[in-house]
């Protein structure tokens, strides 16, 4: 998560299935990035629930991309995508194309086939922690 101390809400807040192998991998390389310090990033599969906030279960959190905006709505999927790129300065120009005209519906498709492979991925650990909520 983001320094505690600081306050201001971030920019954004990214919550990822920290036991998905591909993920995690996705998610760690996007932490890397120069802007990455402006987001909370929340692992779903691990957190207390109060992290998720009212408004977003484990199960859903788990089971596509979400994103928090500062102003406390959420974002999820491809749009989820757009919006963590463009708050990471080298991505802004992928975040900028990804919601331009049809590309948010076009994108959100392949993640739709990507969240039907996935599944294939973590049935044993998506069970296990859809239970703990």
């Amino acid at each position: 998560m983001s320094d505690p101390a600081s306050s201001s809400p971030p920019a954004l807040t990214v919550y990822f299935d920290g036991a998905c192998p591909v993920c995690s991998r996705e998610i760690a390389m996007y932490r890397r990035q120069p802007g990455a310090e402006a987001c909370s990033w929340v692992d779903a599969a691990s957190c207390d629930a109060a992290e998720l906030g009212a408004d977003l279960s484990r199960p859903a959190a788990l089971a596509r991309f979400h994103v928090r905006r500062a102003d406390g709505s959420l974002v999820d999927g491809a749009r989820g995508f757009a919006e963590l790129w463009r708050t990471l300065p080298r991505w802004a120009w992928l975040g900028r194309v990804a919601g331009f005209g049809p590309m948010p519906a076009l994108l959100d498709t392949g993640y739709r086939l990507f969240l039907l492979l996935r599944s294939r991925w973590r049935p044993a650990a998506a069970a296990a922690s859809a239970r703990r909520s």
